[in-house]
């Protein structure tokens, strides 16, 4: 611990124990520390004029959305709520601000005394939090805004009044987070804003709310997560602050404040971010989590009049780009936690709702994302200017496949036939103790004509008094390897790993016809008889994926691969296949179904078995799950074909070739009534020979049809042959060759030697 982290950890402790005598000595804050007389001129994304005009413009342009909020809204006036993944909780006349999930309120005392991550203590507390994030007071607002009607915003003050009253400082669990404090006083800004221009407002509500932001500010600026949570809760309460001091420069700390919360978000953007947009924390809600508080503080401080400096963008960008690249086929899937949170809009708290800052960065950057929809969002940020972006920007849809190095993101990319995106996670499992990732190392996603069909399970909770949390976020949980009933890493508390597997992707290689990926993990290697796990990847495009998984080492080993499919796809044992269909197809999703065929030869034993998927925090629902299982002496591998799309022709079979069975090399034979395709994986770059091919190459991969190839891939090799024929000669040894027939050639032999060649099959 440094000597400035000391005395900061000192103050805080000081600092608590004075609030809590000051509340047992009956001090009670009433009025503002004012710079100046309160001002309404303060700038926020719209002004007080222009909020009816925007409200107006999405009436128009989102009426569905519109006529959604105002059902919320006429609930939550009733005092049921949506939180998270649970629906409709409702509370009755007085609403408990200490609620939880099991309806146990924790006992009122000073914040820094409740263990909330204690479950006997109030449940979860991610529900109570959810809560008293006071979103839903903007969802009133905005209702009012809608409709005119006064119970709207009276609901929402009262309820204001209602929660000051129920959590004098410093009691409570609801003073037990900085973050929750920050995100409580964003929503308490917007329906600030929001409301400016309501008759039915309190005169003196004004004057309140600013004795209450100068209370939080105080609270933030003191509690900074600098140390304990140095991830997205600081970046919350620096958002926070910055919004606080910009909005209210008559509070006598809002100069100090707006520019400590921005030297934090221009620092921490810089330390939490890879160099290639990656968040940190190796998981998609967590990095539109913190893209959320990025672009909302980058807005504000573009009305403010706020210095912007361009590397701050240049990271803004390339996060944005991260989320496009996922969202290539129509389906993004998550990864790591799930936190269940959003910055604007609770209940988008989704997968599919993860693409929502590319409106904002499409009006912010005017950059192409063809993901994006307009949202909500984005025309309370820009009003016209977002509903202009849509009407005359054209988007361009990039399909080559992609990778982010530093996060360990590979994604191989396919159009035919349908949207194909297939991602392998072979990043590091987070930052620190990982609190926020998932045992997943080679874990793979794959989605199929903008549906998802193998999927990561989800996160469900952080704490309860179960082993969910453990279960959703271990091996098991996700579509990878695991090694004698183990996780990767071993967990240690609800929010750390210890073990940490180093990831590695050995090989990536992106041809015009294929896409290519070795990777590598030392999970295991705490086992007495350690373990390497290593997972190949190959995809021919419009074609056949190839995954093959190696546990390397010594001894005997139960060696398990999960299958994880999900809830809308039905899979079924089919003539020695799996196959993977919607369980509701049309005509728009007729190539969403996928061909599973593991090596036939293999004595790994399938079985169908069900499984939970976690659509958000605080629910889950049955899925399928497909379980290959080996008790063997390694090293030991297990080799699938993936074909998605309709099979014309029946199956296929796919085996490995016995000829290969030792050695450096390996070969595997998929074959239908028209074709032959064989592919062989070697180690190193020395010859080899399987029965009648010879090679140096890494990777060589053939198709056949009626006899003649059609289709010749090398990875890393100088020459290829059949029968003493050579296919391919690269005297210099090419990183790849690439022949497909009527495509040309593009490096290595001519396109006439390779069509005169017939395969006597």
């Amino acid at each position: 611990m440094s000597w400035q982290e000391l005395r900061a950890r000192v103050g805080q402790e000081v600092s608590k124990r004075l609030d809590l005598a000051k509340y047992r000595a009956g001090f009670v804050a009433t009025e503002a520390r004012l710079a100046s007389a309160p001002s309404k001129g303060a700038k926020f994304f719209f002004g007080e004029t222009e909020a009816s005009h925007r409200a107006n413009l999405l009436k128009k342009r989102l009426p569905d959305e519109v006529d959604a909020i105002i059902q919320d809204a006429t609930a939550i006036c009733r005092h049921e709520f949506h939180l998270l993944g649970y629906d409709k909780i409702s509370f009755g006349p007085e609403i408990d601000w200490h609620f939880a999930e099991r309806r146990q309120s924790s006992r009122l005392k000073a914040w820094y005394k409740i263990d909330f991550l204690d479950f006997s203590v109030g449940g979860d507390h991610k529900i109570v939090w959810e809560l008293n994030r006071h979103q839903h007071l903007v969802t009133l607002a905005k209702a009012w805004l809608f409709t005119g009607k006064a119970e709207y915003a009276k609901e929402a003050v009262a309820q204001w009044y209602s929660w000051q009253k129920a959590n004098p400082y410093p009691m409570g669990i609801n003073w037990a987070s900085s973050l929750e404090v920050g995100f409580r006083s964003i929503s308490w800004i917007w329906a600030r804003f929001l409301l400016a221009e309501c008759p039915e407002m309190p005169s003196r509500f004004e004057t309140d709310l600013l004795i209450a932001l100068q209370l939080n500010g105080r609270h933030i600026e003191r509690y900074l997560s600098t140390y304990f949570s140095p991830n997205t809760h600081l970046l919350g309460e620096a958002t926070a602050l910055f919004f606080i001091g910009s909005l209210f420069p008559e509070l006598a700390a809002a100069s100090r404040w707006r520019n400590l919360g921005w030297q934090i978000l221009l620092q921490e953007s810089g330390r939490q971010v890879r160099e290639d947009g990656v968040y940190f924390e190796q998981s998609l809600y967590y990095h539109v989590y913190a893209l959320d508080f990025f672009l909302h503080a980058r807005i504000l401080a573009s009305v403010s009049a706020t210095t912007i400096p361009e590397s701050f963008d240049r990271i803004l960008k390339r996060m944005a780009d991260m989320v496009q690249a996922l969202s290539v086929a129509g389906a993004i899937e998550g990864f790591g936690d799930d936190d269940g949170g959003r910055v604007f809009n609770p209940h988008r708290n989704r997968a599919e709702c993860m693409i929502d800052p590319l409106a904002l960065g499409m009006v912010l950057y005017g950059d192409h994302y063809p993901s994006a929809n307009l949202t909500e969002e984005s025309i309370w940020l820009f009003g016209d200017k977002a509903v202009e972006a849509f009407d005359t920007i054209a988007a361009r849809t990039d399909i080559r496949s992609r990778s982010f190095p530093a996060g360990g993101i590979h994604l191989m990319n396919d159009f035919e036939p349908g949207r194909q995106q297939l991602m392998i996670d072979a990043g590091p499992q987070g930052t620190g103790h990982s609190g926020h990732g998932h045992a997943d190392a080679l874990s793979i996603r794959l989605s199929l004509d903008g549906q998802r069909f193998l999927v990561d399970s989800g996160t469900y909770c952080y704490v309860s008094d179960g082993e969910e949390r453990n279960y959703f976020r271990g091996t098991a949980a996700h579509n990878t390897l695991k090694v004698d009933n183990l996780d990767q890493a071993v967990p240690e508390g609800p929010f750390a790993w210890s073990s940490i597997p180093q990831a590695i992707a050995e090989t990536w290689v992106n041809g015009k016809s294929f896409d290519f990926f070795v990777g590598s993990h030392d999970g295991y290697r705490r086992l007495p008889n350690p373990v390497v796990h290593r997972r190949s990847v190959f995809h021919v495009k419009a074609g056949l994926w190839f995954i093959r998984d190696v546990a390397e080492g010594q001894g005997q080993h139960f060696l398990e691969t999960f299958w994880h499919f999900a809830p809308q796809i039905e899979i079924a044992e089919e003539r020695g296949a799996v196959t993977a269909k919607l369980s509701i197809r049309d005509k728009h999703s007729e190539n969403a179904c996928l061909t599973l065929l593991i090596d036939r030869n293999s004595d790994w034993a399938a079985e169908l078995v069900a499984g939970m998927i976690s659509p958000a925090y605080g629910s889950k629902q049955a899925a399928p799950v497909l379980r290959v299982s080996t008790n063997a002496l390694l090293p030991k591998e297990c080799a699938v074909l993936l074909l998605p799309g309709k099979q014309a022709s029946g199956f296929g079979e796919f085996s490995a070739l016995f000829e290969s069975s030792k050695g450096e090399v390996r070969g595997y034979r998929y074959n239908t009534a028209q074709t032959y395709e064989f592919l062989f994986l070697a180690e190193g770059n020395a010859g080899w020979t399987v029965g009648n091919w010879r090679s140096d190459a890494k990777l060589l991969y053939s198709k056949l049809e009626d006899g003649r190839f059609t289709h010749v891939i090398m990875v890393s090799g100088t020459f290829a042959e059949w029968r003493g024929k050579r296919l391919v000669s690269c005297s210099s040894g090419a990183a790849t060759f690439e022949w497909l027939k009527h495509a040309g050639v593009q490096s290595g032999t001519s396109q006439s030697a390779l069509e005169d060649l017939v395969f006597d099959l």
